[in-house]
């Protein structure tokens, strides 16, 4: 099943480290700004609509083989 990894910019760098351990350097996914659990939930809905076009761009070029 197709999956987005959705990231906050705090975990940039773990993410890009996690994916060279794992040996998938090029491993993409989308970032948005943190923090993410003070916001209110109409804060998060606006977050997640301006991520819509890179989850759809992601989930159609798909990951590097």
């Amino acid at each position: 099943m197709p999956a987005v990894p959705i990231i906050t910019d705090a975990f940039d760098a773990t993410a890009r480290e996690m994916a060279d351990l794992w040996g998938v350097p090029e491993f993409r996914f989308v970032m948005m700004p943190h923090p993410l659990a003070s916001l209110t939930p109409d804060a998060v809905e606006q977050r997640a609509a301006g991520l819509v076009d890179k989850v759809l761009a992601l989930l159609r070029d798909g990951q590097p083989s």
